[in-house]
Formats: C-alpha cells, structure tokens, sequence
C-alpha cells in the first residue's frame, strides 16, 4: 500500500453532511416558528401572566377532592375498558398485518391499511365525533380509547410479529403443522411478552389522554377541568392536576414494574 493510498484511508470524513443536516434543521425551525407566529420574544413576554395564573392556582381547594374523586376512577375505569377491548382486537389485524404471517399482499395490505386508517385520527377526533353521536358521557371517550389502543398496540405488535425468530416457524411447517398450529406454538410465544408491555404501556397513556378526552365531553375528569377553568376556579383545576398526576405516577411505577418481570 502506497504513502497517498494510507492518507486516503486515515483522512478525517466529510463533516459537510453534518454542517448540512444542522443548517437544515435550523431552516426547518425558523419555518416553522415563522408560520405558526411563536417566537421566543413572545414567550417571555406572556411569562408574567403564567406567573400570575400559577400564583392563583396555589393554595388547591383540598376539599374539591370529594367531589372530583368519582370522576377520577371513572377516567381510570375508561382507561382500563378501552385499554382491553382495543388491545384484544388489536391481536387479529395484527396477524393479519404482518407479512411472515398472512404472506399474501391481498390480506396483510387491507389489513395495515385499516390499522394506519386508524392510527391518522386522533383520539380527541373520535371523541368529538362519538359526543356527537351518543351525547356527552363516558361512553364516547371508552369509544375513542378503544379506537385509539387499538392502532396503537396494533401497529407494535404486528412490528414485533415481523421481527421474530423464522426458525420454529420453518421447523413447525417441516412438520406439517397447521396454521393455527404454527401461530399458537411458533408466533404467540415470541411475542407474547412484548405484547403484555404494549398493552401497559398503551394503558398509561390512555389514562393521560382520558382525562383530557372530558374536555370535549366524553367523560371523566375532564368535564370538571373544563368546569373549573371557565369558572376561574384555579385553586381546583390545580387540585385537579395533582390528583391526575398522583394517579398517573402510581399506575406508570406498577406497569414499570411488571414490563421488567415480562422482559
């Protein structure tokens, strides 16, 4: 190897990829600070008047909780509904969606059609839309989470399907297995734990989104906050928040702890 040829190899890489890549981010940033009218200036400006609605928020009115406590359980009881119903029908589509599975294009791209069809609407979308149908009430927010847990745990789990070991699959066809065979033995053990950690995780964040789905009037907690906040009575909407959070944290730090006895 030549003297020209080793200075070749140990030169120091291009850095105008990263320049680039950073110049463009930049671009994309003022872009959109530019069209959506926010900037920095105008932040610190409203900065006082943040201060002064965190100032009317403290002490919370601690004797509020009698009233918003019910709510409170009925947000985690739609959470725990929508959470189930979705996340069990979710396992079909997902077998269906992945393509070591359903290997003909005909049934897996229907199938993943419908999940990102699913996936595009957002929960508080389907909540408007079910209050329009059904009223204001729990009901259209578990109609809305079902939806929502469904794309959600749809979409990880036919992923997760995807990236299995084809191993036993090979060795079970080999064997003359039958389908429901080869996904019984051969897929379902694979994913089986990853599948119990979307369906907690998925639980979280409907928990999170339930409480905000009563904004709209599906239900739970929200309704409340909303109440709270058009009648100027911070002291509660702040009760209110720290009682959200307090559930939130107790459910994230038990699901935390089965997703690491299941992986």
């Amino acid at each position: 190897m030549t003297d020209s040829e080793r200075k070749k190899i140990l030169q120091k890489p291009s850095r105008m990829k990263s320049y680039m890549t950073t110049l463009l981010l930049i671009v994309l940033l003022w872009w959109s600070a530019e069209n959506t009218d926010s900037s920095l200036p105008k932040l610190i400006q409203g900065a006082p008047e943040m201060g002064k609605l965190i100032v009317e928020m403290f002490p919370p009115d601690w004797s509020y909780i009698d009233v918003v406590w019910d709510p409170m359980m009925e947000t985690v009881q739609m959470a725990v509904i929508g959470t189930t119903i979705g996340g069990l029908l979710a396992i079909p589509i997902a077998l269906l969606a992945a393509g070591n599975v359903a290997r003909t294009p005909w049934i897996y791209q229907p199938a993943r059609f419908i999940m990102n069809l699913i996936r595009t609407i957002p929960e508080l979308l389907f909540a408007g839309l079910f209050v329009a149908i059904f009223g204001i009430g729990a009901a259209p927010g578990v109609l809305a989470l079902i939806f929502f847990s469904f794309g959600l745990i749809a979409k990880l789990t036919y992923e997760s399907i995807e990236a299995i070991d084809p191993g036993p699959l090979e060795a079970m066809t080999a064997v003359g297995a039958n389908k429901m065979q080869w996904i019984h033995f051969g897929v379902v053990p694979q994913v089986a734990a990853q599948y119990a950690a979307y369906f907690l995780y998925t639980f979280e964040v409907n928990v999170r989104a339930a409480a905000v789905l009563g904004l709209v009037g599906a239900g739970g907690i929200g309704l409340f906050l909303d109440r709270t906040l058009q009648q100027f009575r911070y002291d509660r909407s702040a009760l209110i928040i720290i009682l959200t959070l307090a559930i939130v944290l107790i459910i994230d730090y038990i699901s935390t702890k089965v997703r690491e006895r299941l992986l």
